[in-house]
């Protein structure tokens, strides 16, 4: 990410609070880990790169799984954060700023999740994620859909808001901005020489319930159908995030 993509300074502690703090975050990291968890299975120690990795939330899951990771931000209160939540471990470092300045030997694997729908130009983050792995590493992408942006805009009535291709004046700063379609990002990454793993959607049915009290009480409940049938059609491609999985 660079100085014109989003950055979380000044409101980290709302980011992670609203996000992490809610059943919507909590899904959403249940379902990344879940999908990501085969890729992480490895007899020694791996070397990670999560771009616009926030406050560390995935960075736990790798750190957990035992690999080292080097946790990128262009927000220096989400590294911040980042380093108050593992300032036990000795297996993570921070790099703040923008991530096309980012030296790195190449790692074999690289997190890059919701990132790109904040980037004025999410493709180069794209390339640049490619170019920090290894000949064999694997590229975890996860972003904002598009086509799970347009439904759901439909469904509430918005159809000013499609007109004009999901962009509006009045940003709010927690609002992603710039959703991305899952067929254009699969195919670039095809074009680049990779080869998909998985695609999965990820809150494919939670944001869609009617009953938003279901998201706490049913909470079990509405995590099981999430993991059972984010990798099935046609359900996937309803998430509100797009997961997908690629080996260079």
């Amino acid at each position: 990410m660079s100085k014109s993509d989003q950055s979380f300074d000044g409101i980290a502690n709302k980011f992670e609070r609203n996000i992490y703090g809610s059943s919507k975050g909590k899904i959403r990291s249940a379902v990344l880990a879940a999908h990501l968890r085969p890729f992480l299975d490895s007899p020694k120690p791996l070397d990670v790169i999560d771009v616009g990795g926030g406050t560390g939330e995935m960075a736990a899951f790798a750190l957990n799984a035992g690999h080292r990771v080097l946790l990128n931000d262009i927000s220096a209160d989400a590294i911040a954060l980042a380093k108050a939540k593992h300032a036990g471990s000795t297996r993570i470092a921070f790099a703040v700023g923008d991530l096309q300045a980012l030296q790195s030997a190449p790692v074999d694997r690289v997190f890059c999740h919701a990132v790109l729908e904040w980037c004025a130009k999410p493709f180069s983050v794209i390339d640049k994620c490619i170019s920090l792995l290894k000949s064999d590493g694997v590229l975890s992408l996860s972003f904002f859909n598009h086509n799970a942006a347009l439904f759901s805009n439909a469904l509430y009535g918005n159809f000013d808001l499609i007109e004009q291709g999901l962009v509006t004046k009045n940003r709010v700063r927690l609002n992603p901005n710039n959703p991305q379609k899952p067929e254009a990002i699969i195919n670039y990454l095809q074009s680049q020489g990779l080869s998909i793993e998985l695609t999965a959607g990820v809150r494919c049915f939670h944001d869609y319930m009617r009953d938003r009290d279901h998201w706490e009480s049913k909470y079990n409940d509405i995590l099981a159908m999430e993991l059972a049938y984010s990798t099935q059609d046609p359900f996937k491609w309803l998430g509100r995030y797009f997961h997908v999985i690629a080996k260079r």
